[in-house]
């Protein structure tokens, strides 16, 4: 029951985060494209603050279910006197997760502190910029989110 409930806080997490990420490229980032600079900075600003609040509790409990469910498995191979060994796909989606979760904490620490500067101070070339390298870095996080779940079904049988 445990390791049922540890898994669907696992997913669903990875879910919205990166279901988020590829609605704010996609769908969000295209539609106000044609606003003007700072309508849309603003407007892109504030919906990124509320969706790295969401992304930083997802990704915290992402984390903290995979490992937690790593030891589950473990435990309970070697207390039944097997020796546990690692599937490919688990080490992959772990190093890949984990990678995430230090990029996500990059821009959400690092590049979206710089934007909240620049457009509280009105600096909309700066902000342009450092909205710029956010969706850069999100664009490499969604496509490392889109490998670890194309690993993940693929390598589960």
């Amino acid at each position: 029951m445990l390791y049922s409930l540890l898994k669907t806080v696992h997913v669903l997490s990875i879910v919205l985060w990166v279901g988020g990420m590829a609605f704010a490229h996609f769908c969000l980032r295209p539609a106000v494209a044609a606003l003007e600079p700072p309508i849309r900075l603003r407007l892109m600003h504030d919906v990124l603050g509320r969706f790295f609040r969401a992304v930083l509790v997802a990704s915290l409990l992402a984390l903290a279910s995979g490992l937690w469910m790593l030891g589950r498995v473990a435990k309970g191979v070697v207390q039944s006197g097997g020796r546990f060994e690692m599937p490919l796909a688990w080490w992959v989606m772990t190093i890949l997760g984990i990678a995430m979760v230090a990029i996500f904490f990059y821009i959400r620490f690092s590049l979206h502190r710089t934007l909240d500067r620049a457009v509280a101070g009105a600096e909309w070339p700066a902000a342009g910029a450092a909205l710029a390298r956010i969706r850069r870095w999100v664009s490499i996080n969604l496509l490392i989110g889109t490998a670890v779940l194309v690993v993940t079904l693929l390598g589960s049988r």
